[in-house]
């Protein structure tokens, strides 16, 4: 983090740049800063920052409204992050003072931030990385088997917690947010375990796509282990559809992903449910899928759902 006061306005800053006020202003906002008028508000850093943006530019390849499209995904993302991680710290370290009897120097937050932001920072670049080559890589596979540009063939799963409504209010506010971490924490050491891909959690729900479906049953099998067959935890329900589907933005779009989120008010508790597409790349040696009566289905019609489990 900068230690250097505010001392610049959006005009100064947009100036220095070398780039439109009503850009540079536009720029803030889609990143998920404030509206600061012509307060105050900006260092250098900023400044260093649509520096940056302008050199991109002035490449001539990558256009203003992909910049915009980029840092949409980059605030959205940042915001989470930087909640997620100050209020982790600040919670461990006013538990870990307390039970020392002291506190640390000055506000909590600050004292947790300037102590371990660089390391966190090291290590969000590092993991920034990794992700960025395997998403490279998943691209390149996906146009050496000629797929339509921007989709490709996948699994998707959709994990919920069975009455997570009626739970939430029985519970206090403190468990049921370690419910929801520890719930998010399983379901993503599963996912990764069978190299899926989480793409998104809702705090009482996952969703995941694995390029093999044998491996997507085999990370419903895995979340219901570790989550629906824990009896400290509530139970789940787990949906799997096959199909293309849209990668962008970092989220998945299509009809398989709305699928699998259907299927899941089909499942019993603690039970798989697939479409005939998934049943029919499921290798019938391990795994037993059985149909189930046709029903209505929002969004899809008449559908017949199947369960499935290992043989």
């Amino acid at each position: 983090m900068s230690d250097e006061a505010p001392s610049l306005t959006a005009a100064e800053v947009a100036e220095r740049a070398g780039m439109p006020v009503d850009q540079a202003r536009r720029l803030w906002r889609i990143l998920g800063f404030p509206e600061s008028g012509d307060a105050p508000a900006f260092s250098k850093d900023d400044v260093v920052a649509l520096e940056t943006v302008m050199a991109v530019l002035r490449d001539g390849i990558v256009d203003l409204d992909v910049i915009y499209n980029v840092a949409r995904g980059v605030g959205l993302t940042m915001a989470r992050l930087a909640d997620w991680e100050v209020s982790t710290l600040v919670q461990h370290v006013e538990e870990a003072y307390a039970a020392a009897g002291g506190s640390p120097d000055g506000d909590p937050a600050t004292w947790a931030i300037d102590k371990y932001g660089k390391a966190f920072e090291d290590l969000i670049i590092h993991a920034w990385r990794r992700h960025l080559s395997a998403s490279l890589a998943r691209m390149e596979s996906v146009r050496a088997v000629d797929e339509e540009a921007g989709t490709v063939q996948v699994t998707v799963g959709f994990a919920d917690i069975v009455g997570f409504t009626a739970l939430s209010n029985e519970l206090t506010r403190e468990r049921i947010g370690d419910l929801v971490e520890l719930f998010e924490a399983r379901c993503g050491d599963v996912i990764a375990a069978q190299h899926g891909r989480l793409i998104k959690s809702m705090g009482d729900a996952v969703l995941f796509v694995n390029d093999d479906p044998l491996a997507a049953f085999a990370t419903a099998e895995g979340i219901i282990n570790v989550i629906g067959r824990d009896s400290r935890m509530p139970d789940v329900r787990v949906g799997l559809a096959t199909g293309a589907v849209v990668m962008r933005l970092g989220d998945v779009f299509g009809p398989p992903v709305n699928l699998a989120s259907r299927l899941t008010n089909v499942a019993r508790r603690n039970r798989i449910i697939i479409d005939a597409a998934t049943a029919d790349l499921l290798p019938g040696d391990q795994i037993e899928s059985r149909p189930l009566p046709p029903r209505p289905v929002r969004g899809f019609g008449i559908v017949e759902p199947l369960t499935a489990r290992r043989v």
